[in-house]
């Protein structure tokens, strides 16, 4: 099993999310440079972690979105690897049209740093086949411009498809409808705000995010 961490300048829980990969896979993932032009041969799984890339300049993940890397990382997405980006990666893979909707500035313009209970709508995919439709999951959350937004034909159109993952049971930020985490229309790219990666422990809080890692990675093992 080999995964790769996408690494951009701002990037501050790269280490966290590699941290969540050994643990599941036993095997250290690549942190792979935004610079770089291709990734790894033979990587099984990506995440492109949170932070603040670019120092949130111009948007929030929108410079990152054209770093070299990214051509890379849609053509693995587009052969079915699986991708998975967190609150700043999330931002950078709407920024990158490899999911639809922009994330927006949290409607009480503050930073929300706290645990928050989710509730898991797709158990279906990659990424949730670990949880049970309907469940409720503990994950944290840490940031400032986490409120998803779409238009209403494409909020309609990604819920009828069956592509919102989570959705907030406690909002937090505004966001539209409450969606917390979204995939693509292939089931193998995942944006989430929250952070799995921080709730793999029980000594930290919980493994609720733990369970994540190990459905979406135990697909591949």
């Amino acid at each position: 099993m080999k995964t790769a961490v996408i690494v951009f300048p701002g990037s501050n829980c790269d280490r966290d999310m590699a941290v969540a990969l050994e643990q599941v896979t036993g095997r250290a993932p690549a942190m792979v440079w935004h610079r770089e032009t291709e990734l790894p041969d033979g990587t099984d799984f990506i995440a492109l972690p949170g932070g603040f890339s670019y120092g949130d300049y111009l948007r929030s993940g929108a410079m990152a979105a054209r770093s070299p890397i990214l051509r890379s990382v849609a053509d693995a997405a587009g052969r079915g690897v699986p991708v998975l980006g967190v609150c700043n990666g999330f931002q950078v893979l709407t920024e990158a049209l490899l999911l639809p909707g922009a994330l927006m500035r949290n409607a009480g313009l503050n930073f929300v740093c706290r645990g928050v209970p989710l509730k898991v709508e797709n158990s279906q995919s990659l990424f949730t086949a670990s949880y049970d439709a309907g469940e409720t999951i503990n994950i944290p959350v840490a940031h400032h411009d986490g409120n998803y937004f779409a238009d209403a034909a494409t909020l309609d159109r990604i819920e009828g498809e069956g592509r919102v993952a989570f959705r907030y049971a406690d909002p937090v930020n505004g966001s539209a409808r409450d969606i917390a985490g979204v995939l693509n229309d292939a089931g193998n790219v995942l944006g989430m705000m929250p952070h799995p990666e921080r709730a793999i422990d029980r000594a930290h809080g919980g493994t609720d995010g733990l369970r994540l890692f190990e459905a979406a990675l135990g697909v591949l093992a």
